[in-house]
């Protein structure tokens, strides 16, 4: 799979080569949405808080008899059946929206929502951008590429460019990400998503170094637990004396 790669004046120069282990992962959307619920989730603040019948200012009285008044029973005035009582199941600031998900499954949505972003054609590549500060240029540079502007677009760099981070920050719906911190959520919330040419290498490195390395050392671990293995010998076990019929014979007698 290749993808497009322009310069920092919206030419295009050529295309690169996407790494198949980073781009063409199988696409899993089940595995997509349970990440990006647990990014949600874990930044997710409980602040939502009702009061309860014993945080409420009232009286502890009762309104009125039991029987004999033909009204409804009323034994409080915090009931949350009358007005200014408390609330009847409501939020509670103890909720925990947190959730945990095993570094596997992260990586495999992670690969996942970069190929299903692949799959669609929206990744980009874009190389030799300045140091300058300059919005007018970057809003100019997204003007030539094929893009659409007011949608979301991330740019994923391979380390902290002040010149592009702070071209860009200005320019309404457009976000910059080191490529360290790529999550499944902010790579499917993007309409485009542009990689600086450095940071397509960078990814692959990191994220695809120590599948490379578990595949390279598994082989060696076969080997050695083959030459540890001896072949199993059964025990010797004694054989049992004959019993001596002849001294049982005389007894008998």
């Amino acid at each position: 799979m290749t993808i497009d790669v322009y310069t920092a004046t919206g030419t295009k120069k050529g295309t690169a080569e996407l790494s198949a282990a980073l781009f063409g992962a199988p696409i899993n959307t089940g595995l997509m949405h349970q990440a990006v619920m647990l990014q949600q989730g874990n930044r997710r603040a409980s602040i939502a808080n009702s009061l309860t019948r014993s945080e409420i200012r009232g009286s502890t009285r009762k309104l009125f008899a039991q029987k004999g008044t033909g009204r409804a029973r009323r034994g409080s005035v915090r009931s949350p059946l009358l007005k200014g009582g408390n609330k009847a199941f409501g939020p509670r600031s103890v909720a925990n929206f947190s959730r945990n998900m095993p570094h596997s499954m992260r990586r495999a949505a992670l690969l996942s929502s970069l190929s299903y972003q692949a799959k669609r054609g929206v990744i980009l590549g874009l190389e030799n951008y300045p140091d300058a500060v300059k919005t007018k240029e970057a809003h100019a540079l997204l003007k030539k590429l094929p893009v659409a502007l007011g949608r979301s677009i991330l740019f994923v760099l391979p380390e902290k460019h002040s010149g592009l981070s702070l071209s860009v920050r200005n320019i309404p719906r457009v976000k910059t990400l080191l490529v360290n911190y790529l999550n499944p959520e902010d790579i499917l919330a993007a309409h485009h998503v542009i990689f600086l040419t450095e940071a397509l290498t960078k990814a692959e490195q990191i994220f695809t170094a120590k599948k490379q390395r578990v595949a390279e050392e598994a082989p060696a671990k076969v080997q050695t637990e083959k030459k540890a293995e001896k072949p199993s010998v059964k025990p010797k076990t004694a054989k049992k004396a004959p019993a001596k019929k002849a001294a049982k014979s005389s007894k008998q007698a």
